[in-house]
């Protein structure tokens, strides 16, 4: 094993190498081969260490630094390279021995320094290629929020999208080049910005506004969702996922996924869980997609196929919701395919599907429950209720 890494991650403010602390200078100046930004190269000055230019796309630029192994090499990062920034993108590729990091003071740290906030109050998002939909269900009156931003164009469209939610009034504090020369800090409105934003660029956000929020729980409203008619409504929704009872880091197999709405909330319970949603019609697909996206859930898989037929190739789920599409085949699948621990939560509506669930549950144990909803409608001038379709759910781990 190597006593000194080859590779240096070193993170720069926009003071330059003024800023560098003697260790991360050392390093530095022990460099073979300088990487990095333009942007970031042009901090150093006159230097006659050799100096490599990190391609667009990011990705591209890792090949070529792998390539560099046998000589001392030091990669520019903005201020803290692991948050929301270059290391952990770097060094997912290489052993632990092969590389040291020296960070900076972080944009999200400068950024609260100069406004007086708590940074531990402060919701610290990365949106340089992340859409802004991830915002969506976090917006609410009162939240603040500092977001890294890719350049002045980005920031006329945060503002766009909080006045397009009715969130326009919010208060913007635009943060130019913090730690360097050019620093400069304006405070507008979200729906009055100015155009002549340098980068880099953060914002910090103070939410105001009428726009509709999000509830945290589960079983939210079906308006969320765009949908043909086929979606779990939100009571039935909030009793599933209450037995679904999503964990952190969990992956989901949502079978039938209508709406995705059952997807959509169990990703929306954790920001580390995924999930899978297998549906046969295409139209549906590509509408969970658009209802996935409109939370910013791009991650979310959805599967054009049958089930059992289509499921062999896909990620082994954690817990299994089946919407649509129950068969005795499906079951069998599911029984003898997948691990044990793995939770299967089924719900039905016919008669036929709740003598397959009532079979199986004599077969494997489990929760068999029958829930019967009604609500309030009109019988001419009076008033009574109005019974749905009563739905019975199965529950079992595997």
């Amino acid at each position: 094993m190597s006593e000194t890494p080859w590779l240096s991650i070193i993170g720069l403010g926009e003071d330059g190498p003024e800023g560098l602390s003697p260790a991360s200078r050392k390093a530095l100046e022990s460099a073979e081969i300088i990487m990095g930004p333009a942007r970031h190269l042009a901090l150093l000055g006159d230097t006659d260490i050799e100096r490599i230019e990190w391609p667009v796309p990011f990705s591209d630029g890792i090949e070529r630094l792998l390539a560099l192994k046998g000589h001392q090499v030091a990669v520019l990062a903005s201020g803290d390279p692991f948050w929301f920034g270059a290391g952990s993108s770097i060094t997912r590729h290489l052993e632990r021995h092969e590389w040291q990091s020296f960070p900076a003071s972080s944009t999200f740290s400068i950024a609260a320094n100069r406004l007086g906030w708590g940074l531990q109050d402060a919701l610290c998002l990365g949106l340089h290629a992340t859409p802004l939909e991830v915002l969506r269900p976090k917006l609410a009156k009162g939240l603040k929020a500092i977001v890294l931003l890719r350049d002045g164009k980005a920031v006329g469209e945060l503002a766009g999208f909080l006045d397009e939610h009715g969130f326009g009034e919010s208060q913007m504090t635009i943060l130019e080049a913090l730690g360097g020369p050019r620093e400069r800090i304006r405070e507008v409105a979200a729906n009055d910005f100015p155009t002549d934003i340098q980068h880099p660029v953060c914002v910090a956000l103070k939410v105001k506004g009428n726009g509709a929020i999000m509830p945290t729980s589960s079983g939210r409203s079906d308006d969320w969702f765009d949908n043909d008619g086929q979606i779990t409504k939100r009571p039935i929704r909030a009793m599933t996922l209450s037995s679904l009872a999503p964990k952190p880091g969990e992956h989901l197999w949502d079978i039938g996924g209508g709406s995705g709405s059952i997807a959509i909330e169990w990703m929306l319970s954790h920001s580390a869980n995924s999930a899978t949603v297998i549906e046969t019609r295409e139209d549906r697909a590509a509408r969970i997609k658009e209802n996935a996206e409109k939370f910013g859930l791009s991650a979310l898989e959805v599967v054009n196929t049958k089930a059992p037929e289509g499921l062999e190739s896909l990620k082994t789920p954690d817990a299994v919701f089946i919407g649509g599409g129950l068969s005795e085949a499906l079951l069998q699948y599911l029984s003898t395919r997948l691990p044990t621990g793995t939770r299967i939560v089924a719900n039905s509506v016919t008669l036929e599907s709740d003598a397959l669930l009532t079979e199986w549950q004599e077969k494997l144990g489990g929760d068999l429950m029958k829930f019967e909803l009604s609500s309030l409608s009109k019988i001419g001038p009076r008033r009574g209720w109005k019974a749905a379709y009563p739905l019975v759910q199965w529950s079992v781990t595997l």
